[in-house]
């Protein structure tokens, strides 16, 4: 009976009162086709049913006469997401799917959270849909028989790809996709994605080995409305300074809260996460009970307590980070509030997104400024929200680490035929430029430990047996690899329990270090005492104290994106033409005034320094609207770049608008401050001289380590401490460097400290961009509003927090006189 399938879900939706989008009806329609390729469609827009629906109206279609009463009892699709909470909303989806078209189909989950039983289940009994991470994919590759599990598959799903491309868990992906076209027969890939600025290099990226005439673009037409609302301050400041006023905005914040349903209120990490929390508590005692908060370190259980009575409306408000960024659908929210800049526009419509998440719904999102100048991007957030300017995301290439680890899992299961595996990954993005002598060199690696390292048995890992196959045979090496197998690498974890057992969830051993038996520390919204550290866990107890240090973990500070800082420099242009359109802006005027009073306020065609003297020394200032990440780059190579013309040192402070060279010595800024400064010549080589970046290379070295299984992070409760850790990479690093220069991890460190911590590319249009604007050096006789929080920005790393603000206190009094 021809669309069959498709009549019993228009009957099902017409039965729920809704009507199938176009793009729904188009996904559909090329599935059937045969077609691979990728839904575009913005969140709570219907996404996830365009793709099941798709899988399922085939099914019926090629069999209607027992698609209600015949499992094919083999794995038919899998779904993979990034994120586990978003995996039990797929699986709400796939069981009203089976009911509504009666197919007696199973879908399970399967993640680091799934127990032995079920993972065993599912390998002598696989359900038709298995919905999963990366990682649990290449872990069910560790495993014999996961050839024979994976054979039948049909299709696979890539939720949330825009997430995951600009990641290794993308470059994991892209691999698992090259396994299964060699396992399965006639293999479609399909992805879900939000809109992002590269959007042919993402589907490229995907589906590289699939025909360009067999792969489709399929794009919603319907537009998500985001309606952003500022929190404007009573008083807005002429000299702001960073992290101290969005908690005085909280009375604010409540207000947002009392008026709707359900709120979601975003902070930018774990720590701010922690801090607001127990500062809206304090306000309203009366949210106890009615608030909650979620982010990566809680406990799994409270996690899943928190997203239950999201979903069932029975909280008021959640103080989260990004853990609740993606895809869930809480229909129960009504409101979402920003703290501080999202940094990214993606990012920031995203979690506008967790509102109204369902079709034709606008999202509320306010965005609560930790200081003034934020309010500027929160202007040019409104703006590319409008014109749909979103940032790209740059795929891993030749991520050498997670192919070796891909291969070890290939070897501890089922092996590997050299030949066989280098045509398969060479059809993939991240591989397809690896030559055959580097492919030997990654072999070599696997069975020799590399040239450098093959005196000690440890690193010798895979064995080339008569079958022509690579296997492991040692049985602990193959214990150790399951252990490690994933390319999310964070600082050692401690894990924190109330000394009566419950378990409350984990912090950095870092943190941990710095406390003694009797110190109180917030974590998950208690006042917790340290009683004890034993191995990896910190028992502790209930503390009736108000005060206590606040976890932070290491990479807190989020770099601008390059959407963002395209944004914030036109919002500051348009000033200066004299267009004011946002309130944010009409807000900001005394603080433009007082920038333009003590100095200026950069045209389109203008670059700003700015240089002063003070009791700390001589202040030189340059603002290139870049974001931290450039910045730091920048001002060390400009630094060098003086220091090679005069012996002269500088301390180095920089934030989201430029950066500060201190020094103590006075420099003819008339004379050196010129393009020849600025110049792109020789860039690659003069920043690898100007930055530390051997010491940069040694930290992004040692998550290469794990990765690749050089470093063991220990087995579950015997974790081996960071310091260790950090010893044992460094001591490879420097073997390499020594003595293997061309070993493919060594140089694959450096690319990625280039590419993804400095921005060399954005650096070098940066630097482009000066050259070609017309540089004005402005002297001004004290600091100015754009220069004053760069300045307490290099306090701050100094002082504590209550001696930063007497100092700020005093330096504003002296400013405004």
């Amino acid at each position: 009976m021809p669309n069959l399938g498709l009549q019993k879900v228009e009957k099902w939706f017409a039965q729920q009162n809704w009507q199938p989008m176009d793009f729904q009806r188009e996904t559909w329609h090329t599935y059937q086709q045969g077609y691979s390729g990728v839904v575009n469609a913005p969140t709570g827009s219907g996404k996830t049913y365009s793709m099941l629906f798709a899988v399922l109206i085939h099914h019926i279609d090629n069999h209607p006469l027992d698609y209600h009463s015949a499992r094919p009892r083999s794995l038919q699709l899998i779904w993979v997401t990034p994120i586990k909470a978003l995996a039990k909303e797929i699986l709400l989806s796939c069981h009203k799917a089976f009911e509504a078209l009666d197919l007696p189909w199973q879908a399970e989950i399967r993640t680091g959270d799934s127990s032995a039983k079920d993972k065993q289940s599912q390998f002598k009994n696989p359900p038709e849909i298995l919905i999963t991470t990366p990682e649990s994919l290449h872990v069910i590759m560790a495993t014999k028989g996961y050839s024979s599990m994976l054979s039948k598959v049909q299709c696979i799903v890539v939720d949330e790809w825009h997430e995951l491309i600009g990641s290794k868990r993308g470059v994991q992906t892209e691999l698992v996709i090259s396994r299964l076209n060699a396992l399965c027969d006639k293999l479609r890939v399909w992805g879900i994605s939000a809109t992002i600025g590269n959007m042919d290099e993402a589907i490229d990226v995907l589906l590289f080995a699939i025909p360009l005439e067999r792969r489709k673009l399929i794009k919603a037409t319907v537009r998500k409305e985001i309606t952003l609302h500022s929190v404007i301050p009573d008083e807005i400041e002429r000299f702001p300074w960073a992290g101290h006023l969005g908690i005085k905005l909280a009375d604010k914040v409540l207000q947002i809260i009392a008026k709707s349903k359900t709120t979601l209120i975003f902070t930018n990490t774990r720590a701010q996460c922690e801090i607001w929390y127990q500062k809206l508590l304090d306000l309203n005692p009366d949210l106890a009970g009615q608030m909650a908060m979620h982010h990566g370190s809680i406990s799994k259980d409270i996690r899943d307590w928190v997203e239950e009575a999201l979903y069932e409306g029975r909280i008021k408000a959640v103080v989260c980070t990004s853990s609740l960024d993606l895809g869930v659908d809480f229909r129960p929210v009504e409101t979402i509030v920003q703290i501080g800049s999202p940094k990214g526009v993606a990012r920031f419509i995203q979690r506008a997104g967790r509102s109204g998440h369902q079709p034709g719904a606008a999202s509320h999102i306010w965005f609560v400024p930790t200081h003034a100048l934020e309010l500027i991007e929160a202007a040019g957030l409104r703006m590319a929200i409008e014109h749909d300017d979103l940032e790209e995301r740059t795929p891993y290439i030749r991520s050498f680490d997670v192919l070796i680890q891909y291969l070890m899992t290939l070897a501890v299961s089922e092996g590997f035929n050299a030949d066989e595996m280098f045509i398969q990954i060479k059809n993939t993005y991240c591989f397809t430029s690896v030559d055959p002598i580097e492919w030997q060199k990654v072999l070599n690696f696997l069975v020799y430990g590399s040239d450098s390292l093959q005196a000690y048995n440890e690193y010798k890992k895979v064995e080339f047996t008569t079958s022509g196959y690579y296997f492991v045979q040692d049985k602990r090496k193959i214990l150790r690899h399951k252990m490690s197998i994933g390319t999310i690498v964070s600082d050692a974890m401690i894990s924190i329990k109330l000394v009566k057992g419950t378990h409350l969830g984990v912090v950095e051993e870092w943190f941990v270090s710095q406390l003694t038996p009797g110190d109180v520390f917030w974590f998950a919204g208690r006042a917790l005492e340290l009683v004890r550290i034993k191995d990896m866990t910190a028992q502790v107890k209930i503390s009736s104290s108000k005060s206590g240090k606040i976890p932070s973990y290491m990479g807190g500070r989020m770099p601008l994106s390059s959407q963002m800082s395209e944004v914030l420099r036109e919002k500051i242009y348009q000033y200066t033409e004299g267009i004011v359109k946002d309130i944010e802006i009409e807000v900001l005027k005394p603080l433009f005034e007082m920038q333009q009073h003590r100095s200026i306020i950069p045209k389109r065609d203008e670059f700003l320094i700015e240089y002063f003297e003070s009791k700390e020394g001589f202040h030189l200032l340059l603002y290139p609207f870049e974001g931290r990440s450039v910045h730091e780059g920048m001002a060390a190579l400009i630094a060098k770049r003086l220091g090679m013309i005069m012996p002269i040192t500088f301390s180095i402070a920089m934030n989201d608008l430029g950066f500060e060279l201190l020094s103590d010595q006075e420099i003819d800024v008339d004379l050196l401050l010129n393009k020849a400064l600025f110049t792109t010549k020789n860039l690659a080589s003069d920043i690898q001289s100007s930055i530390n970046n051997v010491e940069m290379a040694r930290r992004k070295f040692r998550d290469m380590a794990r990765i690749s299984g050089l470093i063991f992070t220990g087995f579950p409760g015997k974790q081996k401490k960071e310091r260790h850790l950090q010893a044992s990479s460094q001591l490879i690093f420097e073997v390499f460097r020594e003595y293997e220069p061309d070993n493919l991890l060594y140089l694959q460190t450096y690319d990625e400290v280039m590419t993804f911590q400095l921005e060399e590319s954005r650096m070098r249009k940066s630097l482009q961009k000066i050259i070609d604007a017309h540089i004005i050096i402005s002297k001004p006789e004290k600091a100015t509003p754009f220069s004053f929080p760069i300045i307490v920005d290099r306090l701050r790393e100094k002082m504590t927090t209550e001696k930063l603000e007497d100092r700020i206190r005093k330096m504003t009094a002296e400013l405004v006189k």
